[in-house]
């Protein structure tokens, strides 16, 4: 097994690179530079204590983030929340690497608003091919906010100064959110082809016996069978759709059972095991959450 470098605090990340000190304790922005990305990383994985922010340009390779290998290309944003094990693969010497690096501490947030909210952002679990791919001008408006919080922290710091660099770091994470949903909004054509994807594993779940043996369809089983993470799965069909991953399975999986109900004489307590559910009466409240019948009842008025 590699040996894991934890890295726990932004001046301990300016130590590593050999940086001068950090100018805040809590956030620091890094320039992406040759003599970064060609850094001698190891044989190892690392663990950071802090969120990243990344626009990476001039830039290809791989770093293997949670379960997958995630590239970037040219113009791709990563981002990565505190305490995940991180590898990174350069396949190559790079020249003219540019963009930056935002690294912020949870104690930086972590009495405000933001604080509250910022797991809602949930690009920061999104995996393989799965990045955040920037226009000029939208690669501009971001970059412009990080310059904002360099220099409100590269001045004298004062009683305004964390205020405003969170202000600024909710106002990025926005953009970012907004920038996510046009690009899953550009792809239309080629999240229809995922959504025929998904509903494929869903009929084929169903159609075997592995509700018997895995249990109830979880999002969680296809978003691996498309090798993306829950997240972006939630996401793309919520914004396609305007439902979630879980209502789309639920749905899927009530039409399956009112077929099943009618068209067997299987009891209610048989056909939920079909289905995966350990507990009847699971699969009970579930049926008449979604159609205000019970299994039962349903079966009687057909």
């Amino acid at each position: 097994m590699n040996e894991i470098i934890k890295i726990e605090s932004i001046t301990e990340v300016h130590d590593f690179f050999q940086l001068p000190k950090p100018k805040h304790p809590l956030v620091s922005v890094l320039p992406i530079t040759d003599e970064i990305t060609n850094f001698d990383y190891g044989n190892y994985s690392y663990n950071f204590g802090f969120y990243q922010i990344s626009l990476k340009m001039g830039i290809s390779g791989s770093l293997t983030y949670g379960r997958n290998s995630y590239d970037f290309q040219e113009g791709t944003m990563v981002f990565m929340k505190p305490n995940q094990a991180i590898r990174i693969e350069n396949s190559q010497e790079y020249k003219g690497a540019s963009g930056w690096t935002l690294l912020f501490h949870p104690d930086l947030i972590r009495k405000s608003e933001l604080g509250k909210i910022i797991n809602n952002y949930s690009f920061f679990n999104y995996e393989t091919n799965e990045a955040l791919h920037l226009s000029d001008d939208e690669k501009k408006s971001l970059t412009e906010l990080v310059t904002k919080i360099e220099k409100e922290y590269n001045q004298n710091i004062d009683k305004h100064s964390q205020e405003l660099i969170i202000s600024n770091i909710d106002l990025l994470l926005k953009y970012c959110k907004r920038f996510y949903d046009r690009q899953f909004y550009t792809r239309t054509n080629l999240n229809r082809d995922l959504i025929t994807r998904f509903e494929t594993i869903m009929l084929d779940y169903f159609n075997s016996e592995k509700p018997k043996e895995l249990g109830v369809l979880t999002v969680n089983y296809c978003a691996r069978e498309m090798s993306m993470s829950a997240n972006y799965l939630g996401d793309l069909l919520k914004n396609e759709t305007g439902s979630s991953a879980k209502e789309h399975i639920q749905s899927f999986l009530i039409e399956k059972a009112k077929t099943k109900i009618l068209g067997t004489t299987k009891s209610i307590s048989e056909i939920a095991y079909d289905f995966g559910f350990e507990y009847p009466q699971s699969f009970n409240k579930l049926f008449k959450s979604k159609t205000g019948l019970t299994p039962t009842k349903y079966r009687s008025l057909n």
